[in-house]
C-alpha cells in the first residue's frame, strides 16, 4: 500500500461546513461545502441543528473525496476546526442532542451572566474570573449556554448529573461522531476550544473546580482536554481507520494556517465576525484594553502558546443581513459592486451591534444603528457603510492590541471570505495605516487544522517546514494621510456612541 499523500480538514464555520483536502505543499485539491441553516427562534437567539451539522459533515467529506478522486486510503490524517463557543449537549447512549446548538452569537443568557457577576459580591464584576480564564463574563462563551440548557430543558440537569449526557463545542461533537458516536466515540476538546468556555484555568489547562461550582455545571458533562495536535482516535464509516489528529478553534486554526507561530506575529480573519489574534508565545498576557487572553495552540507535549484576541461579533454576517433581511443585494458577492457605484458612504455610518459590541468595548447594551441618514443616501451608500464598519471595528481592535503589547503591528495578514473584497481591503489598509497582506492560500482556517493533524502523524516535520510554505498573494498599502484617517475615526466614534444606551431601563421595549 502506498503512503497517504493528503490531509483532510473539516471546517465547521457559523454559516457553512466545508471539507478540504490538502497536499504536502498546502495546496487545495478537493473541496465539499454546504450551508448551515440559521435558526432564529426569538430576538437575540441563534441556533444550529447539531444533527444537520453532522449529516452535512459526512456529505462534504464525500464531495471532497469525489472531487479529488480519492479514497480513505489516500488520507494521512483528519483535522477539525470549528466555530468555538457554540454549545451542544447530547445523550451519550444514543447520540441524540437534548436541544439545538446554541451559537456563539446568541445573547439569551445575559440574565445568567448578570447573576454570576453579582453572586456574593457587593457590586457586579464582569471580570471576576478574568485572571484565571482570560475572559470577561459574557454571553459569548460556552458556560452560560450550558447553564441555560441545564435550566430550561426538561430533565437535562438530572441526566447530566447522572453522567449520561455530554457537552461539547462543535469540535467535540464532530470527533465523537467521527470516532464511533454511541458505539465508542471519543469525548475530547482541545485547549483552544476549552479556553473559550469560561471553565478552564489558562495556566493549568484543566477544568477548574471553582468555575464549575460558580456556574453549577456537573464535571461529568465535560470532555477531556487534549492538545491541538495528537492522535485522538480513528474514524469509522467514510474515512475508516484514518487518524483524527488535529483540533483548533477556527480563529486559532487561521493563525496556525497563516504560519503565525511565534511571539509578535498576528493575523486578522474576516468571516461571520472578525477576529484578530496576536501570538504572545508561552507568556500569558492579560489585556488592559478589552482584549481576550486565549490559548493559541499546543502541539503534543510541548508548552502551550498563548494569544491576545480581539473578537468582533458582526462583520461578514452584516453582508448576509443586507441580503436576507433588507434584500438590497441578492448575493454577498454583489456588495462590492454596489458599494463601488458611489464614491463614498454619503455621510452614512453603520454600527452593526446586533449582538451588542464585543472587543474592545464589551457593551451588551449596544444595538445596531445607521446614523447620518439624509434623502441623498441610497442602498449603495448603505452597502459601502456596511463594508466600512468592518474596517472601523478592526481598527479599534488593532489599537487595543498595540496598547497591550507595546509592539505596534507593522503589517496585518488577513484571511476569510471577505478578503476577496478589494474595496474593503484597501479601506482597511487606509484605516489601519499599515499594509494588509493576503496569502496565496486563502482557506487558512482549514489549512491550519490540516497542519495540526499532519504534524501529529509526521506528514510535516515541524513548524519551520510549514512557515516555508506560506506565500504572499497581494498587499494593500495605505492611500490616505493620518489627518484624514483621524477624521474618519472621530465620526465613527460618534456613530458608536449613538448605538450605546439606546433605551433606558424605564422605557418600554418595542
Amino acid at each position: 500500500m502506498s503512503t497517504p499523500q493528503y490531509v483532510l480538514a473539516i471546517d465547521n464555520g457559523t454559516t457553512s461546513i466545508r471539507a478540504i483536502i490538502f497536499d504536502h505543499a498546502g495546496a487545495k485539491i478537493g473541496t465539499g461545502q454546504l450551508e448551515t441553516t440559521q435558526i432564529f427562534p426569538q430576538s437575540g437567539w441563534v441556533e444550529h441543528d447539531p444533527v444537520e451539522i453532522w449529516n452535512n459533515t459526512r456529505k462534504v467529506i464525500e464531495l471532497a473525496l469525489e472531487q479529488a478522486s480519492l479514497t480513505a486510503s489516500d488520507i494521512a490524517a483528519i483535522g477539525i476546526t470549528n466555530q468555538r463557543e457554540t454549545t451542544v449537549i447530547w445523550d451519550k447512549t444514543n447520540g441524540v442532542p437534548v436541544y439545538n446548538a446554541i451559537v456563539w452569537q446568541d445573547t439569551r443568557t445575559q440574565s445568567i451572566i448578570d447573576q454570576i457577576a453579582e453572586k456574593n459580591l457587593s457590586e457586579p464584576d464582569l471580570n471576576r474570573f478574568k485572571s484565571k480564564t482570560g475572559l470577561p463574563l459574557a454571553t459569548y462563551f460556552a458556560a452560560s449556554k450550558i447553564v441555560w440548557i441545564l435550566e430550561h430543558v426538561e430533565d437535562v440537569r438530572q441526566r447530566a448529573e447522572s453522567g449520561s449526557l455530554a457537552f461539547g463545542t462543535i469540535d467535540s461533537w464532530l470527533v465523537w461522531n467521527l470516532t464511533g458516536g454511541s458505539s465508542g466515540g471519543v469525548h475530547v476538546t482541545d485547549v483552544t476550544n476549552a479556553s473559550r468556555t469560561l471553565l478552564m484555568d489558562l495556566e493549568a489547562l484543566q477544568w477548574d473546580p471553582e468555575l464549575l461550582s460558580a456556574f453549577n455545571i456537573p464535571p461529568t458533562l465535560l470532555p477531556a482536554i487534549v492538545s491541538s495536535s495528537e492522535i485522538y482516535g480513528t474514524a469509522v464509516e467514510l474515512l475508516h481507520g484514518v487518524p483524527v489528529a488535529g483540533i483548533l478553534g477556527d480563529q486559532q486554526a487561521a493563525t496556525f494556517g497563516q504560519a503565525a507561530f511565534s511571539q509578535g506575529e498576528a493575523k486578522n480573519t474576516y468571516g461571520t465576525g472578525n477576529f484578530l489574534i496576536f501570538n504572545t508565545g508561552e507568556e500569558i498576557v492579560h489585556s488592559q484594553n478589552g482584549l481576550l487572553t486565549t490559548v493559541a495552540y499546543k502541539l503534543g507535549n510541548q508548552p502551550a502558546h498563548y494569544a491576545l484576541e480581539g473578537s468582533i461579533a458582526v462583520t461578514g454576517s452584516l453582508i448576509q443581513w443586507l441580503r436576507d433581511n433588507l434584500g438590497i443585494i441578492s448575493s454577498a458577492s454583489e456588495v462590492e459592486t454596489l458599494a463601488l457605484s458611489v464614491p463614498d458612504n454619503g455621510g452614512a455610518y453603520f454600527v452593526p451591534a446586533f449582538s451588542g459590541l464585543f472587543a474592545p468595548r464589551w457593551r451588551p447594551d449596544a444595538r445596531g444603528a445607521i446614523v447620518g441618514l439624509t434623502r441623498y443616501v441610497n442602498k449603495a451608500h448603505i452597502a459601502r457603510a456596511a463594508l466600512e464598519a468592518v474596517a472601523f471595528q478592526t481598527r479599534e481592535v488593532l489599537d487595543a492590541t498595540n496598547a497591550d503589547t507595546g509592539v505596534p503591528l507593522t503589517e496585518v495578514r488577513v484571511d476569510g471570505g471577505m478578503i476577496s473584497n478589494e474595496l474593503l481591503m484597501q479601506f482597511q489598509a487606509d484605516l489601519l495605516g499599515v499594509p494588509v497582506i493576503r496569502p496565496v492560500v486563502a482557506e487558512t482556517t482549514a489549512l491550519g487544522a490540516a497542519y495540526a493533524a499532519g504534524l501529529a502523524v509526521g506528514f510535516w516535520s515541524g513548524t519551520d517546514e510549514l512557515r516555508a510554505l506560506w506565500q504572499e498573494h497581494k498587499r494593500w498599502t495605505p492611500q490616505i494621510d493620518e489627518e484624514e484617517r483621524q477624521k474618519l475615526l472621530r465620526v465613527w466614534n460618534k456613530a458608536v456612541e449613538k448605538s450605546l444606551n439606546w433605551i433606558d431601563e424605564d422605557s418600554v421595549q418595542l
